[in-house]
Formats: structure tokens, sequence, C-alpha cells
């Protein structure tokens, strides 16, 4: 009769999920397709050197400018051609696509002069490192609609070695930069394309909406300190897929917003599709949801991973004071390998911004799916770990199998949690065998496309 039961609740579990497919509600199935830009440029025109000494600046902000002049004329690529581009910080503009040939490389410069210095982002109210303003990231865009990173697989190499060098002994006056971030822009769309060595993030959409984020290569050595991969931040309609990650702390973060600020701004991250993906995190976690979450993060999918040599497999994080909440997310098809803790939730983790923030503003964790995980060396299955006050719920797990490392692995820490489980080994805490499988949830179809929750039962 258990087995029948079981059985019952994956299947209305795997319908639900694909109902949204067939529905069209997940993000990766809106696939945009580029349209040619009708005017194109190479950045030779504008005096541009590649190599590798020239400091090009002046040339990507002088060729931008000219473009900007065909926004209402379909649009117009600048074209990055083989070579190695040294190059400060630059913006882009609307209706732009940045294309980068094969064996086109654009450098970042190691001398923090010619990275401009702005303030901080309101809803973290400083850096995220230290008080104040922060680096701008090497490329840029503000307010900006119908913009295409992409190329032939050229790249870009933040040559962030001495960044990391300065944020380990504490030599820094102001946060780092990461390598591309887009703020308050619609419709962006980065393809084909390999990130090195960022100095901390390497793809950071902040305010936006209309995101996908295809085919991309991410890679930053292990050791490089909190280098982060992909981290869609107060966004959403976001897809993330097919795409390889690596770096020294969280390979995919999902965030929101700091404390007081990221309550006051108020803009969750929502509707995120994730799938087919490879992601490996020296010291973090392959797919990380926080810790700053204080605008809220929800509906989000993920699907078809490989999550490998890591710290920790998936971890969800929050502390007292952040406010926001953690619901409405669903994680399946995930394949593990060599992993630490392969699922964590964490209620006491990350510092404040600042002594404002009221210790009163307890966050929310609550229906969270996990299902169809196949876990291999694994150390630890996993550690939840609530808040008293706020303790986390309706944390669902079906038919997942994990392969401990030795027979001294430790199986589960359960505290201030419950939940459902089914399927699952090895056995789970006491906290996640609650008899009441209605709690569990998929996300549905609403006649409009968006997506609610409703229970798998």
């Amino acid at each position: 009769m258990v087995v029948q039961v079981a059985l019952l609740v994956l299947l209305a579990l795997c319908n639900a999920i694909k109902v949204n497919g067939e529905g069209n509600y997940l993000q990766c199935d809106h696939n945009p397709t580029s349209q040619p830009r009708p005017h194109s440029v190479s950045i030779l025109e504008f005096g541009a050197v590649g190599d590798g000494k020239t400091l090009n600046t002046m040339a990507f902000q002088n060729a931008i400018f000219y473009l900007k002049s065909f926004a209402d004329k379909g649009g117009a690529q600048l074209y990055v051609p083989p070579g190695r581009w040294l190059t400060g910080s630059f913006n882009l503009t609307s209706h732009l696509t940045l294309f980068l040939e094969k064996g086109a490389v654009i450098l970042g410069s190691q001398d923090p002069s010619h990275w401009d210095i702005v303030e901080p982002l309101p809803s973290y109210g400083r850096g995220i490192e230290l008080p104040g303003r922060r680096y701008r990231s090497l490329v840029n865009g503000y307010m900006l609609r119908d913009v295409v990173i992409t190329g032939d697989n050229g790249t870009i190499d933040g040559q962030g070695s001495v960044w990391w060098e300065w944020f380990t002994s504490h030599s820094l006056n102001y946060t780092r930069p990461h390598l591309v971030e887009f703020v308050s822009s619609k419709d962006v769309h980065i393809s084909n394309i390999t990130f090195l060595n960022a100095p901390a993030y390497n793809i950071h959409p902040v305010y936006c909406s209309n995101v996908h984020i295809h085919n991309v290569s991410v890679y930053a050595p292990p050791g490089s300190p909190y280098t982060v991969g992909i981290v869609p931040d107060s966004s959403d309609n976001v897809c993330i897929e097919d795409c390889n990650i690596s770096t020294g702390h969280d390979a995919i973060a999902l965030k929101s917003g700091w404390d007081e600020y990221g309550i006051a701004y108020g803009r969750p991250t929502t509707n995120v599709h994730i799938r087919s993906v490879h992601l490996q995190s020296s010291t973090g976690s392959s797919l990380a949801f926080g810790s700053e979450m204080s605008g809220g993060i929800s509906n989000v999918q993920v699907e078809h991973v490989h999550l490998y040599n890591s710290f920790t497999g998936i971890q969800f994080r929050t502390t007292k004071g952040r406010g926001g909440y953690l619901r409405e997310i669903i994680i399946s098809d995930a394949n593990m390998l060599n992993i630490n803790t392969a699922f964590s939730a964490i209620g006491d983790y990350g510092s404040h911004p600042d002594d404002k923030f009221n210790p009163d503003a307890f966050p929310s964790l609550e229906k969270i799916t996990l299902h169809d995980i196949i876990g291999k060396n694994i150390i630890m299955a996993g550690n939840f770990s609530g808040i008293q006050q706020a303790p986390f719920t309706s944390m669902c797990l079906f038919n997942i199998s994990l392969s401990m490392s030795s027979a001294f692995s430790s199986c589960w820490s359960c505290s201030n949690v419950s939940g459902y489980s089914e399927l699952v080994f090895p056995q789970p805490c006491a906290d996640l065998k609650n008899s009441n499988a209605s709690s569990c949830f998929s996300i549905l179809m609403r006649p409009n496309g968006r997506g609610g929750t409703g229970a798998i039962l």
C-alpha cells in the first residue's frame, strides 16, 4: 500500500511538470531568435589594436557611441576579430550585438584606474565586499533593450588574478567588479561565449527581464576567492541552458537584495528556468539560492543538471534579518558526483550590510521539491537547519538515491524543518517523514502562462 501511494505521488508530480512544458510556461521553451543586424562595423575601424598590450577602452566606447545612432534603424553589430583586445570598463547600448569571432579575446585591464567607480546597487545599499561604492563591471548595460553578446566561441577574460590577490590581502578600496552586468534591462541574450577569470561574478543580470543565457562556458580556478558563474539578481523570466560552469565559489547563484535594502526595493527573482547545465563549485555550491534574497525568490524550475566535484550540490541560504522568501522551487533529474553535502538549507548563513537591519525580519522557506536525483560518492546526504522562529516547511523529497562515499559518511541532519519524503535513500530524518504529502507542490499553469502553485495530489 505504501509503495502504491508513493508511485501515485510521483506520477502526479511528473504529470504536473509535463503540463508545464506543453503549456510553454518554462522560460527556456521561449528561445529567442536573434535577427541579423542591418549594420555592422569592426572594432578595427575605431583604431583598436589586438596585441594584448594596447588599451582599447576608447575604441570600444567610440564604436558603441557611433552604433547608437542605428538603434531606430534595426540596430547594429560590433564585430571583434581574432586578437587580444585589452580594455577597461565600457557600456553597451540598446539594439546592439557584440560579436566575438573565434580567437577574439576581450581582456580586462589589470590596472584598477581603467575600471570606473559607481554607486552601489539600491537593493544592496553598499558594495557586497566593502562599504560604499564599487568598481563598474567590464562590459555593462544600463536601462537597455534588445542586447546580444554572442560569437563563435570568443572569450572574455577578466584577468582576475590581481583582483583575487587584492581581495585576499584586504588591499581593495572598493568592491570588486564583474565581467558582464546588465542593470534594469530587458531582452538580453548571451550565447556562444567563454568567460574566464572574472574578478568576482561572471554574468550578473540585476533588475532585468527576459534574459536568455545559452551555451556559455565559465571558468575560474579553484583558489579564486568568491568567484561566481551566473547570478540572476532581482530579475524575472530568466533562462539558463546548455552551459558549463566551474568556479571558485558558486556556479549559479540566485539572489534578490540584502536585508533592509532588498526588502525596501522589493523586486523578486522569479520565473527562472535552468536546464542541461554542468556545474562545479570548489568552495561553495553548484546551485545556490541566497543568501541575499530579501526581495524573494520563487517559481524556479531546474532540470537535467549535472553537479560534480563541489562542496555542496544544492543549497538554500538565509538568516534572521533577511526577510523575503524562498518558495515554489522544483529541482529534478539531477546527477551528482563527488559532492561533500548533497542538499543543504541553512538559516544562519551570511552577514549583514550594516546594523540597520530588522532582526525580526524572518525569512520564509517553503514549498521546495527535489525529485529524481542520483548521487555517487556523497559524504553527507543533507543538512537542513531552519530558524526556530520561522521553521522551513514543505521540503519534499521524492525518488532520490545517494551512494555514500564510505560507511563513516553522515546521512542527514535536521532541525526546525518539516516536509515529506518517499523513495529516498539513505533514509532521511524524521522531520522529513510527514504523512501529509498534500503539502508538496508543483508549478502549475495559469491561463496567462504565469506559474502558480498547487498540491501534487
